[in-house]
């Protein structure tokens, strides 16, 4: 007898396998992700109940309050107390979804991966093509004369950390509340949208912006949604897993690309270098039948020999 919790799990598994197939039939996948991707390294998100604005800042001050940028420039001792022991995680490791996301890309599927995190982890998985929208933790600049400093050079100050050099605050090149993000990054992140074929959106509650609204820029309705909690997206979009990022992703991208897929792709790289080859050959073809074409009726007034002159059309050819 069929049970609600055997109902359940059979739904998990269709869409499960739904996203395979997606996975498998799409070349040209954008991964836009939020701080639901690095919970399962052990770093807290912002708004789930045991999340970063839901849990005591150690200060009179709310955490939403304390990461903006006008209290990071009124308040740098309490702004950089809560950001050493609540933001920077130097130890965390990539988890699932970041060796998932990391297989993908090597696969050729995935051209781009789009994330608000600022911990630096799909780097350290080995992703290449990586968008930060909100900058990194493990990027530092001193405000007054730009002096970089990586991020255990921030860990090890006491209170607000001071440039070695000119002794200007060395602040973290991360995007505050207030501020704005990279043009170059949003541009980029933009371009790749409008490209791909499947959109997969993870970890985020779609709150904050501009990522919120990068899904418009579809031509399609190719998005799947993984996220614990709802999101304003999840009835536009065309599958939806409420589970763990890592869970799902583990789960869905081979771990190894099959002997099938890779003869096809060779068998494509083949076609296409033979057809470049073919092309090659009627141009120089052509290029010779031209050159003869014009070859001059007269001998050259110039003096030099008619052997220089076939030389030469021979060069151009």
């Amino acid at each position: 007898m069929e049970t609600r919790i055997d109902r359940f799990g059979s739904v998990r598994e269709d869409k499960i396998n739904q996203l395979k197939e997606l996975i498998a039939e799409s070349n040209n996948i954008v991964f836009l992700g939020g701080a639901g991707v690095s919970t399962e390294s052990g770093i807290p998100d912002f708004r789930s109940g045991a999340g970063i604005y839901n849990t005591e800042s150690g200060t009179k001050y709310r955490p939403i309050d304390i990461i903006a940028h006008d209290f990071f420039m009124e308040h740098p001792e309490e702004f950089f107390d809560f950001y050493k022991r609540k933001l920077i995680y130097p130890d965390a490791r990539p988890n699932k979804a970041h060796k998932a996301l990391v297989r993908l890309e090597r696969q050729g599927k995935l051209k781009a991966i789009i994330t608000q995190n600022i911990d630096n982890l799909h780097q350290e998985a080995g992703s290449k093509c990586v968008i930060e929208l909100h900058g990194s933790v493990f990027r530092n600049y001193c405000m007054d004369c730009g002096k970089k400093f990586n991020i255990e050079y921030i860990a090890a100050q006491e209170g607000v950390p001071h440039c070695d050099r000119c002794g200007g605050i060395v602040r973290p090149d991360i995007v505050l509340y207030e501020e704005n993000l990279e043009h170059e990054n949003v541009d980029n992140a933009i371009k790749a949208v409008k490209k791909c074929d499947l959109m997969i959106i993870a970890g985020t509650s779609l709150t904050v912006y501009p990522a919120a609204t990068f899904a418009q820029f579809l031509k399609h309705n190719r998005i799947v949604i993984i996220n614990k909690s709802s999101t304003y997206m999840d009835l536009k979009a065309m599958l939806t897993i409420h589970d763990n990022v890592g869970d799902v992703l583990d789960k869905c991208v081979p771990k190894r690309v099959s002997r099938k897929n890779s003869a096809s792709a060779k068998k494509t790289s083949s076609k296409t270098s033979a057809k470049k080859t073919t092309t090659k050959s009627k141009n120089a073809a052509a290029d010779k039948k031209v050159t003869a074409k014009k070859a001059p009726a007269k001998k050259p007034s110039t003096g030099k020999s008619a052997s220089s002159k076939a030389k030469k059309d021979e060069s151009k050819s």
